[in-house]
């Protein structure tokens, strides 16, 4: 069983779950219309993925990562 102590709180931040989220609709669209056979719409999907790990980098940068100045990390 791993130490709390010792955790560094993968993916519980307010940046790792909004890039998890933008990039779950992502997927998600890109599967329906791969399904639909519309090709720009599927690389309109990939490119929402791409957007999502930005924005995940972007506020993790701004302080919103497990890290940062602006999250404060809650008890389990």
């Amino acid at each position: 069983m791993s130490n709390p102590i010792d955790d560094p709180g993968h993916g519980h931040s307010p940046a790792a779950w909004t890039a998890v989220v933008i990039m779950l609709v992502g997927v998600t669209l890109g599967t329906l219309f791969f399904w639909f056979d519309l090709p720009v719409l599927v690389w309109a999907s990939v490119a929402l993925i791409v957007v999502g790990a930005l924005v995940g980098w972007g506020m993790a940068k701004a302080g919103y990562g497990v890290n940062g100045s602006k999250y404060t990390p809650k008890q389990h």
